[in-house]
């Protein structure tokens, strides 16, 4: 646990003692401590850190949440707590304000850690699988991919640095009617293009990739498959088309920074008779009832809105039924934890999915679903919606070649998945303060030109032995240090927040705000000062920062370069 957890977890334990002594003293009454926060205020004036706990007991002890606090003030022990001043703000908060010589063990803790630096152990002994993206196979990543694919992977590496064992899984949709449609399109496409008048299908896909497919497929072949048999001819084009296409989305993955551990088959489930399997096994379990020819799941016995068909009544399984089979496969390997990162049109899948996982004995909680909203891509300060090489939606090799992968991934991950991302093409490439990821990116270049700097100056040689041992007091003169150090500290609490939370965001949004303290101190202070001492600590501190900042582009997924 770092200092600044530590220091955190102290004034909580403190709080607590002082409301069970309030209560002791009878000037407070409540039957249980009710679970509180201690956070960090939004705006600097509330002080330091601030607590809701006379808010939640107010209730209970049937008083205004402002008495409340005003009785638990006048219990509180400060001895070893560094809380200087406590005072009662807005309708009953109880903000802290602490003794800034705390912040003196903040660099040492860094550079003693390193590259480890705000990793927590809050997963230990815990395996979790992280699937996105997870695309159909019928046709190139999107937009929406790439957002899914920044998301899962730095989700993935933030759990890891949380101590969890994390697998990334991509689930191959390749069974079903969309399997189907693509066989009927390619053969549509293969005979159209070999001369033959055929209509194409109603419900196929008309993208110019699939085109594209079919005509490096004829290079290849030829009029191979022509006189074929065309249940045989379309199992021989989806097995070269699946192929084509797994082949370039795993390309396309790889160059946006993203490798699986698993690629799963949803065919897979179906040959090993899973989906059979996991509805026998409903259906011992009265989950499973028959209605107008088909099965259905009682989903509404969890809190879903309507029963879901799992079996049609042609004897064919639902999409929904290898879904549930899928996920049993899940916990049957052991994970601890499934999450999934899905679009926001599966919200109404969510609970029936959390239903099917508690009918078959799992617990639901351990089944979490990050919902992503639409992304919107603006070019001079308009909506693009269409490629201008496929007609289609914007491509993520598209994306790739237009803005490069660090600003694609960090543009996606900087922002609450529950938010439409407007995705403005100009200012991804633009090199200046107002582009988030070139702003984060000449922070860490500029550390490291301080460093380089230093190491060449003659002055800085004679205080490398002051770096060993350094007077870290002499950080706490400015407030633009002081801002630093408090940020500096803060980042193995908010790394485990942003675990439990599962929102990479707050990690992205924690990177700019630290490059902005940087700035804001490299514009205040003078890192190379006359006074050896001081130019020792600060270059400490500058080596702290760099340290920090790179731990945050590694868990982001994007380079932290030492020149730009």
């Amino acid at each position: 646990m770092s200092i600044y957890e530590q220091l955190k977890q102290k004034v909580a334990v403190s709080l607590a003692e002082a409301a069970k002594s309030a209560q002791q003293a009878g000037v407070i009454n409540f039957a249980e401590l009710p679970n509180f926060s201690i956070e960090v205020p939004r705006e600097k004036v509330h002080g330091d850190l601030a607590s809701n706990l006379a808010m939640l007991l107010a209730r209970q002890a049937k008083m205004s949440p402002r008495a409340v606090a005003e009785k638990i003030i006048s219990h509180f022990d400060k001895t070893g707590t560094w809380v200087n001043e406590i005072e009662i703000a807005g309708p009953g908060f109880i903000n802290f304000r602490l003794d800034t010589a705390w912040m003196v063990q903040v660099v040492p803790e860094i550079l003693t850690e390193g590259e480890t630096y705000g990793s927590c152990d809050l997963g230990i002994g815990k395996r979790v699988q992280v699937e996105f993206v997870s695309a159909n196979p019928t046709g190139v990543l999107h937009m929406g991919n790439a957002r899914g694919a920044a998301l899962g992977d730095s989700l993935a590496n933030l759990l890891s640095w949380a101590g969890y064992e994390v697998q990334r899984e991509f689930y191959i949709n390749d069974a079903g009617n969309q399997i189907e449609n693509f066989a009927k399109s390619l053969e549509a496409r293969y005979l159209q293009q070999l001369g033959k008048n055929v209509p194409f299908p109603e419900d196929g896909y008309h993208g110019q990739d699939l085109t594209d497919t079919i005509s490096k497929l004829i290079d290849k072949v030829g009029d191979k498959y022509l006189n074929t048999a065309p249940e045989l001819r379309r199992e021989m084009l989806v097995r070269y088309g699946l192929q084509e296409k797994l082949t370039s989305i795993r390309q396309d993955l790889s160059d946006f920074g993203v490798e699986y551990d698993l690629w799963f088959s949803e065919q897979t489930l179906h040959d090993q008779g899973k989906v059979q399997g996991a509805l026998e096994e409903l259906k011992d379990k009265g989950y499973i009832f028959e209605k107008e020819g088909a099965l259905w799941l009682r989903s509404t016995a969890f809190g879903d809105e309507k029963d879901e068909v799992v079996v049609r009544s042609n004897g064919t399984p639902t999409y929904f039924a290898a879904d549930i089979a899928y996920h049993k496969d899940k916990f049957a390997r052991g994970f601890d934890k499934v999450i999934n990162i899905w679009g926001a049109d599966h919200h109404g899948h969510v609970a029936r999915m959390k239903g099917a996982m508690q009918a078959l004995g799992y617990d639901p909680d351990n089944l979490q679903i990050v919902l992503m909203q639409l992304v919107r891509l603006i070019q001079n300060g308009e909506i693009v919606k269409m490629s201008k090489r496929s007609g289609q939606s914007i491509t993520l090799r598209e994306l790739i070649e237009e803005v490069g992968v660090e600003a694609a991934r960090f543009f996606f991950v900087m922002r609450d998945p529950d938010s439409t991302v407007e995705f403005d093409l100009d200012l991804a490439k633009t090199e200046s303060a107002e582009n988030p990821v070139y702003y984060v990116q000449y922070a860490h270049a500029r550390l490291c030109s301080i460093l380089r700097k230093a190491s060449e100056d003659e002055q800085t040689a004679a205080c490398e032995a002051l770096r060993n041992n350094v007077d870290y007091k002499l950080l706490l003169n400015s407030a633009s240090e002081r801002d630093l150090l408090l940020k500096l500290g803060e980042f193995p609490a908010e790394l485990r927040i942003a675990a439990q939370l599962l929102e990479p965001y707050r990690i992205a949004r924690f990177a700019i705000d630290l490059a902005s303290l940087f700035h804001s101190f490299y514009n205040d202070q003078r890192v190379l000062a006359e006074e050896l001492p001081l130019r020792a600590a600060r270059l400490n501190l500058i080596e702290a920062i760099k340290v920090t900042l790179h731990n945050i582009l590694k868990i982001v997924g994007v380079s932290a370069p030492e020149r730009m």
